[in-house]
């Protein structure tokens, strides 16, 4: 989902070799002087120190880890942003057993937020003690914050959480802009069986998953998530095919067709899971509930958003064009993500909605000006690739790998990916005879950056608790892994001929 339609994913041919040694020296000395940086303002503020200095290097030093984590991961052929999770992961642990106290606030994320907030209501750190984490995890936060860096952590701590939000929404966002109501009506009944059957048959293995092994979880973290297990990265799918030379072989036609009404369905999946969550417990009446708000929701964007948009691009005709696609798409995205969320539904359903509803074809006013070559995407993938980068590296600070040491834990995670995989080869049948049907179910498998998006989801819900989270990132990071390596065997790299629906 990071680059729709493959173009974006692609990795330019000189990507795809060894990162020279003194290249990765310069990079790992650049990565040990930056750490140094970072811990030290905070180590001793000082009283005329700036309050927002330790906030700016804190999120440099995020985004250097990324852009490291990238250049890691595209030298040995991998999706960019498996190199943002796996740097994060390794970051975020390697500072916590280090002792610095930085990790231990950003590794908790929500729940440290989630502690300050309770800790606001109540009227003092005392009584929020283990209100939203456990006893001995809550303790551990409170005697940070009470430090006399406590403020400069959770400053920071708050500015990366919003960083990663709106990277995020911007990252659905582009996905939606890749994505066209008449490309979903005319992908093919293949197509269609197969996103129905690999959302279907991931859902229920995970759920049974969940309830076999963990029973002890509830039925709302089992559906969250046998969720997470039905969702597909279109974005590392198409970068594969792209790879292959099969995007628009057969197979390639059907895979994003699939991936991308996939996406669709996952969402919806998504806003119904999560709304049914907040409201309260999974009862026919809440599900239908659900449905019904999901329905609307598109319904009136779909409806209203055309003319809300002809609207705003009237009222801002004296801006420039680039001034003009940025600002109507910015405000147009915000618009949809903030009215998602007011119906219990994701921001990241009304930014994806936004992205499918928003094209270039509203701005004929400056249509033959010097500037009208710039498109809403060289607009807004700047700042997608600015800041979705913090959500990935983010995420993966908050994975523990402690938690793997727990036996229990690790065969939810081994079972999970091994269930995600099955489900997802099962909705390759969904393509008539002549397809290559293994390979179709193959390249429905990596989770990508949409299963962690659901996952995190959910862990902001405080549904999916942090054992599990780990798990499922196990999840995600084990299927994109192995993806590529599978087409590469069944596809090979000559396209095969294209059938007709």
């Amino acid at each position: 989902m990071r680059a729709p339609a493959g173009a974006a994913c692609a990795v330019p041919a000189a990507a795809s070799h060894r990162l020279p040694y003194r290249a990765l020296g310069r990079w790992l000395l650049g990565a040990a002087l930056l750490l140094a940086a970072t811990a030290a303002p905070a180590a001793s503020p000082g009283e005329g120190a700036d309050p927002i200095a330790p906030v700016i290097l804190s999120i440099t030093g995020l985004l250097f880890f990324a852009l490291l984590g990238q250049a890691l991961a595209r030298a040995l052929g991998q999706p960019a942003v498996l190199g943002e999770l796996l740097i994060g992961i390794a970051l975020g642990n390697a500072l916590y057993f280090a002792g610095l106290d930085l990790a231990l606030i950003l590794r908790e994320g929500q729940g440290a937020l989630a502690l300050v907030t309770e800790a606001m209501r109540n009227g003092g750190w005392d009584g929020a003690a283990g209100s939203a984490l456990s006893a001995s995890e809550a303790e551990a936060i409170l005697e940070v914050l009470r430090g006399p860096d406590g403020a400069i952590y959770l400053r920071i701590l708050q500015t990366v959480d919003v960083f990663a939000a709106y990277g995020l929404i911007f990252l659905l966002f582009l996905v939606g802009l890749g994505t066209s109501a008449r490309e979903l009506s005319q992908t093919g009944w293949d197509a269609a069986r197969v996103a129905l059957i690999g959302i279907a048959a991931p859902f229920a293995l995970g759920l049974l998953a969940v309830r076999v092994l963990q029973p002890e979880l509830g039925w709302e973290v089992a559906v969250f998530v046998a969720a997470t297990l039905a969702a597909t990265s279109i974005g590392i799918t198409a970068r594969v095919l792209t790879d292959l030379h099969q995007d628009h072989a057969a197979e390639g036609r059907v895979i994003l067709g699939a991936a991308v009404l996939d996406d669709v369905l996952g969402l919806v999946l998504l806003a119904v899971v999560s709304g049914v969550v907040v409201t309260g417990g999974i009862t026919p009446v809440g599900v239908g509930r659900m449905l019904g708000l999901s329905a609307l929701f598109f319904v009136a964007a779909y409806y209203l958003g055309p003319p809300l948009l002809r609207l705003v691009v009237y009222l801002v005709r004296r801006l420039g064009l680039p001034e003009a696609k940025l600002f109507v798409a910015f405000l147009f995205t915000m618009v949809l993500a903030w009215s998602a969320k007011a119906l219990g539904l994701a921001t990241i359903v009304g930014a994806f909605t936004a992205g499918v509803l928003l094209s270039d074809s509203y701005f004929t006013y400056w249509q033959g000006r010097e500037d009208s070559d710039y498109t809403i995407r060289d607009l807004i993938a700047p700042l997608e690739m600015v800041l979705a980068p913090v959500f990935f590296i983010f995420m993966g600070i908050q994975v523990k790998l402690e938690a793997f040491l727990e036996l229990e834990v690790l065969l939810l995670a081994l079972a999970l990916t091994a269930l995600g995989m099955l489900g997802k080869l099962v909705a390759g049948w969904g393509a008539r005879r002549g397809y290559k049907r293994v390979a179709i179910g193959v390249a429905m498998m990596p989770r990508g950056e949409v299963g962690l998006i659901f996952a995190t989801v959910g862990k902001g819900l405080g549904v999916v608790p942090d054992a599990l989270f780990s798990a499922i990132v196990l999840m995600v990071v084990l299927t994109t892994l192995i993806t590529p390596v599978l087409l590469k065997r069944l596809l090979g790299s000559e396209a095969s001929p294209a059938h007709h629906d």
